[in-house]
């Protein structure tokens, strides 16, 4: 059986970072097809790169995961200091390499074992554009490399340490349409083959599931975040929204409950409910008994929460600028959006007083998901990008209405 590899920055069941997700879901689905192996470090926390796994090799769900020791912990307000400084000016070429070094995390063993093994493997799939993991090792390996860059339109990106690292994989697989025109548009790199992905969504019978309400106390109607808590993820704007509209209208009893793990500060009112991180049988049911999942990320580039609550009939509502989450909603008509504060009010009010309209929404995301991201089609995509890299067959990949190669299921576009 073919041997891959995929690097990524964390990974185990205790990591619940979205593309770290995402990995695992991609590389416990490849087993069916692959001898995969993730490489990574051994750091739980994203903040600081902690050493916590133990270092080397173990076996989960038929994945071969090796563990590498990070070179030093990151210092958060080390790190914040210089993340502003840099994003405040233009900066030099050296100045971004040692913002990456410090972004980590640095593994200088998961590099050399790259260095060392690269030519076993019959692609190497490197996860986010962000992390060092990806920089520095996606340089060691660029000649049969996939990239799934999860991008979208946030300072580092404009950094110019990336302008040569979007140029370097044989395949990017992007997670959007919206992802991939940002990205092309910015790098000019529409030369390189390229499709857009998705990812699958399997959620469990709603018959399974526990009472949420019963379980945590909770009776009154609730709007519903699932996420890290983390001022990056636009929290600290939800909750200065949330609490503005409770204070100023007449939502008697509404209350926004937070699964996930906090990295900020969540204010201590009594109309926001913390429960910290739940089993996905909790978490699928506090979807399923939600009026409404609130995404109020500004910088996303698939948002697995939002596919999930599709598939469960609950609509959205979402940050309008960050364009995937509104294109999301344009395309399912399974929520709405909001750019302010008077916007958050109005599509809340909305949303909660049209119980019908509601509802139908729901409907619509779950025929959206049904339509579009199946798993046996993301499959397949995955297959079919791994086999023109891996068989170094120098196709175009693209998912367009243009020229059809072969009968693998994929397009190209014609040469520029």
């Amino acid at each position: 059986m073919k041997r891959i590899a995929i690097v990524v920055q964390r990974y185990g069941l205790e990591v619940n970072g979205g593309s770290e997700l995402y990995c695992r879901q991609i590389a416990e689905r490849l087993v069916k097809f692959y001898e995969v192996e993730v490489l990574t470090t051994c750091a739980i926390d994203y903040v600081t790169w902690r050493n916590e796994y133990s270092q080397g090799a173990e076996v989960m769900n038929r994945v071969t995961v090796r563990r590498f020791k990070t070179d030093r912990e990151r210092v958060p307000s080390d790190f914040d200091r210089s993340s502003r400084k840099i994003f405040s000016s233009k900066s030099m070429f050296s100045e971004g390499l040692a913002w990456q070094q410090e972004q980590g995390p640095v593994s200088t063993d998961l590099l050399h074992y790259l260095e060392e093994h690269k030519g076993s493997y019959y692609v190497v799939i490197f996860m986010t554009y962000l992390y060092a993991t990806t920089y520095f090792g996606l340089h060691i390996a660029p000649e049969r490399s996939i990239l799934i860059p999860t991008a979208h339109d946030e300072p580092p990106i404009h950094l110019n340490i990336f302008n040569s690292l979007f140029h370097l994989p044989r395949v990017i697989l992007f997670l959007t349409e919206e992802e991939k025109k940002f990205v092309q548009t910015k790098f000019k790199n529409s030369y390189i083959s390229s499709l857009t992905v998705g990812l699958g969504v399997e959620c469990p019978s709603k018959k399974i599931l526990p009472n949420f309400r019963k379980k945590y106390g909770i009776a009154d109607r609730f709007v519903l975040y699932v996420g890290r808590i983390d001022e990056s993820k636009g929290c600290g704007q939800l909750f200065d929204f949330f609490l503005r509209y409770v204070n100023e209208g007449n939502r008697k009893g509404l209350k926004l409950v937070l699964i996930g793990k906090p990295v900020f500060k969540i204010p201590k009112d009594p109309r926001i409910i913390s429960l910290g991180f739940l089993s996905d049988e909790d978490k699928f049911a506090a979807i399923e008994s939600a009026d409404l999942i609130v995404n109020p990320s500004q910088y996303e580039s698939l948002s697995m929460i939002l596919l999930e609550a599709f598939s469960m009939d609950t609509p959205v509502l979402v940050n309008g600028n960050c364009e995937v989450l509104k294109g999301h909603c344009l395309r399912s008509n399974g929520g709405l959006f909001y750019e302010n504060y008077v916007e958050f009010c109005e599509t809340l009010d909305y949303l909660l007083d049209h119980d019908r309209i509601r509802l139908g929404m729901g409907q619509n995301g779950r025929q959206y998901v049904e339509r579009n991201y199946q798993w046996a089609v993301i499959e397949d995509k995955f297959r079919s990008a791994i086999e023109v890299v891996g068989s170094s067959e120098n196709k175009r990949l693209c998912r367009t209405d243009r020229e059809e190669v072969g009968n693998d299921g994929l397009e190209r576009e014609a040469a520029l």
